[in-house]
């Protein structure tokens, strides 16, 4: 059959097969050492990550990342050991790429988000924060979103591109933190006896730091009470548990001291003709 062809179209195929079979030979060559060469980029790249104690989500993301980008350069390499055009190459890579990008918009925004929380850190897993609208504890951190748990075990999962520029209250950031408990008594009371009655409850308490020295302070003459601001500093994890213990044991000593903790009351006086 091959004898009945052109003996100069044989020539080109045997050509052709040559070249084609030697290309191959080069992708499957620079393939295998590219991907030896990229397993030890990869290797070395996350014991850097381990030892600069970088944040499990971002190093996460950045390991995918520069494996992606080796295995863009090892494509390169390959189309330009057999003559293919990179310039055109990547032409075709860019239009690829930003009409990808025209409809992902939302999502590469939730994308830089991320990079940046993850990057800045304003806050990490396990802070307790309020943002947009929620209060709770970061459970997860992604690339493109944010999960918080509320206190009523709700599962809030946020945008990262909308958290990212918005203002976020991180009550975990600090080790102490101030509690202020808001306290009225009745007109007429003794003011001064009322401050040492609180700081005698509130100098029982160890939990409460002595520097700064708690302050209690009269504060207002509200519509039926003398009202008093009680400041103290505590360790952040015992803000509430100080809070509402040492509420219930004023309350408990004003009793003990006959100090009238008053409700909201209107005088009435009445006009006759």
């Amino acid at each position: 059959m091959f004898e009945q062809l052109d003996p100069e179209l044989l020539d080109k195929i045997y050509t052709y097969a040559i070249e084609i079979g030697i290309a191959l030979i080069k992708i499957i060559l620079i393939f295998i050492v590219g991907r030896i060469t990229i397993s030890y980029l990869m290797k070395g790249i996350k014991k850097a990550f381990k030892k600069s104690d970088l944040d499990v989500s971002l190093a996460s993301f950045l390991g995918s990342f520069f494996r992606f980008v080796f295995y863009i350069a090892l494509v390169l390499v390959i189309a330009q050991s057999i003559d293919i055009k990179i310039a055109a190459l990547l032409g075709v890579l860019g239009a690829a790429g930003l009409a990808i990008g025209l409809a992902l918009q939302g999502s590469l925004s939730n994308f830089a988000g991320g990079i940046l929380i993850l990057v800045t850190k304003p806050f990490t897993v396990d802070d307790i924060i309020e943002a947009q609208g929620y209060f709770g504890v970061v459970e997860k951190i992604d690339i493109l979103h944010t999960h918080i748990r509320t206190f009523d075990n709700q599962l809030i999962v946020m945008p990262n591109g909308g958290l990212a520029n918005s203002s976020v209250t991180n009550t975990t950031a600090k080790d102490t933190r101030r509690a202020e408990l808001k306290v009225g008594v009745a007109y007429g009371s003794d003011i001064a006896k009322v401050r040492q009655v609180i700081l005698d409850v509130i100098s029982k308490d160890e939990r409460i730091n002595p520097d700064p020295a708690p302050v209690v302070k009269f504060t207002n003459f509200g519509d039926s009470s003398l009202d008093l601001s009680v400041r103290v500093w505590t360790a952040t994890d015992n803000l509430w548990p100080v809070y509402w213990d040492n509420m219930e044991a004023i309350n408990n000593e004003f009793v003990k001291q006959n100090i009238e903790i008053p409700f909201p009351q209107r005088d009435i006086h009445m006009r006759t003709k």
